[in-house]
């Protein structure tokens, strides 16, 4: 099969929304619903796509932060974003301190990467701020096709329970907030994983030193085809709004 991946560019535009309510998912992650006229036309069409989201920052300047469009409901006219509130960004403390009414603009997306579902199997690797596309995901795979999470969180107490009619076997790997960025958490499970029969996407986001540990194994040591996977560093360790990419 060719498992045709495409990208898909959106008219960029911002959006002025209201907090309708809030949700704790778990002790450290925090779901907005967002609501209001602006949302009308409001597309995204990849799981793992981001919108910018702006919040009052050090005098006039609003601070840009990037997160993923959790779940929209085009029919009650609500946009869910989830927050994992273990750092004191600006965006976290927005999101901790916002009550219902409160307004909040974001940007976006800018575009999509869209993943046919045709593949055999889909291998989802990650931690807590790759969850919301991890969840977004499994909810939007059909019915039967294989998917394996393997997720880093600081407990059992943070694990989430995902609604799919995937066949959805969950891999949970509890390290101290202290080790997120040691890609050992992630990759010794991982070496101890047997993987499907077929084709699979890879898909993987943590900080980024964990992501590239954890894609040389894939890539190199499992021989796993480049074009069939997805990579970002979501997150640096040390440096406060940066991501990386990993392109090749």
């Amino acid at each position: 099969m060719s498992h045709q991946i495409t990208r898909v560019r959106h008219e960029l535009r911002r959006r002025n929304l209201t907090v309708n309510r809030k949700e704790q998912v778990t002790p450290n992650m925090l779901r907005i619903w967002l609501g209001g006229d602006d949302l009308a036309g409001f597309t995204s069409l990849g799981a793992d796509d981001h919108v910018k989201v702006f919040v009052p920052g050090a005098g006039e300047k609003a601070e840009m932060r990037d997160y993923t469009p959790r779940r929209y409901d085009e029919a009650a006219g609500e946009l869910a974003i989830d927050f994992a509130i273990h750092d004191a960004g600006p965006a976290t403390a927005w999101a901790i301190e916002s009550a219902p009414g409160d307004t909040l603009e974001i940007g976006g997306p800018r575009g999509s990467m869209v993943v046919p579902t045709d593949f055999d199997w889909f291998l989802l690797i990650g931690d807590e701020t790759a969850l919301p596309a991890i969840g977004r995901r499994l909810e939007e795979l059909p019915a039967g096709l294989k998917v394996i999470t393997l997720a880093a969180v600081t407990g059992p107490e943070e694990e989430q329970a995902f609604d799919t009619a995937a066949d959805h076997t969950a891999i949970w790997v509890h390290r101290p907030a202290a080790r997120a960025a040691d890609p050992e958490a992630l990759l010794e499970p991982l070496r101890a994983l047997d993987l499907p029969e077929g084709d699979g996407f890879v898909w993987i986001a943590a900080e980024a030193d964990v992501v590239r540990g954890v894609r040389r194994h894939v890539l190199e040591d499992r021989g796993h085809p480049l074009p069939w996977s997805k990579a970002s560093g979501y997150w640096i360790k040390g440096k406060a709004d940066s991501t990386e990419k990993f392109e090749s």
